[in-house]
């Protein structure tokens, strides 16, 4: 088994913990704020494990250059934008569409990174991400009336276009982190991620935290009151990330995002064996899609 693959099911299950998380936060201050403690309590973390490697391992600290400086902070903004774009999608009475479009970012990576990058995916490949994005588009609708008609029709909608504008700004940091990690050069896969992983997301934090302290200055005593719960979300968010970065470094973003659909199974996981909800026969079908693009691109990747 190549590294990249349990380093992305790693990576999938401590983003839903995140997430988790982030949705209880979302109970005692804004999104801006729960947004914001992925980045602002991730960061140290992100600094740690460059100290680790560095000091602990031995590892050299790579030279930023141009190409990387430029990489990162595309991603690092394409980033915020189509997560805002995401949470934009909500205040929409039938934001579901939208919502659903936004999960073709595997796809959508897959195209940036030839465009950008040169990468290009096997046919066999393309089928096992189609059948993925089908699986995650399905479980996005199926506690709706929407029916897969309606998403084809619907395509040029404001909300559709929206989800696709979203999905897009994934798509894309996806393949800058990619790429600004191998521009690099060294001194391994390890210390690439970490290094742009800390850069983004001091960079994230500090874009967040200017407009929190411009515009929404109670959500920073609304964030301080909660400290405690947000370190965990910046802990797990903060390594997720280290291993979206590492195997990133070492895998084609557009497979990477792929396989990092297990977090959907992960997320059924919890609401069955822990909140004891149900889930209907659409989302479990969704779900075995998923489960079919990823042994399809595990065996022909």
């Amino acid at each position: 088994m190549e590294f990249w693959i349990p380093i992305t099911v790693a990576a999938a299950f401590l983003q839903n913990v995140r997430s988790a998380m982030q949705k209880h936060l979302k109970g005692v201050m804004g999104t801006t704020g729960a947004t914001f403690v992925r980045f602002g309590f991730g960061f140290p973390f992100a600094l740690l494990f460059v100290a680790v490697l560095h000091l602990g391992f031995d590892m050299s600290l790579p030279r930023w250059n141009t190409a990387f400086v430029l990489w990162a902070l595309l991603g690092g903004v394409s980033q915020i934008v189509s997560t805002l774009l995401l949470v934009y999608l909500f205040s929409f009475r039938n934001f579901t569409v939208g919502t659903a479009y936004s999960r073709t970012e595997p796809a959508q990576a897959a195209f940036f990174g030839l465009l950008f990058l040169g990468e290009t995916v096997s046919a066999a490949s393309l089928f096992a991400i189609a059948i993925s994005v089908m699986g995650v588009m399905l479980i996005s609708v199926a506690r709706s009336v929407v029916s897969w008609k309606s998403l084809v029709t619907s395509v040029l909608s404001r909300t559709a276009l929206i989800g696709l504008a979203s999905g897009t700004g994934f798509g894309v940091s996806a393949v800058a982190y990619r790429a600004a990690s191998l521009s690099l050069g060294g001194p391994n896969f390890m210390m690439q991620a970490a290094v742009t992983l800390a850069f983004v997301i001091i960079f994230q934090t500090c874009v967040m935290l200017i407009w929190m302290i411009l515009r929404d200055r109670g959500e920073l005593v609304r964030i301080a009151a909660a400290w405690k719960p947000a370190l965990v979300v910046g802990i797990a968010g903060a390594t997720a990330s280290f291993g979206w970065f590492m195997a990133m470094t070492l895998q084609q973003a557009a497979y990477v995002k792929v396989l990092a659909q297990v977090e959907m199974i992960f997320t059924f996981a919890s609401s069955v064996f822990i909140f004891k909800e149900s889930i209907n026969r659409l989302e479990i079908l969704g779900t075995l899609l998923i489960v079919a693009g990823v042994v399809a691109l595990v065996v022909f990747a």
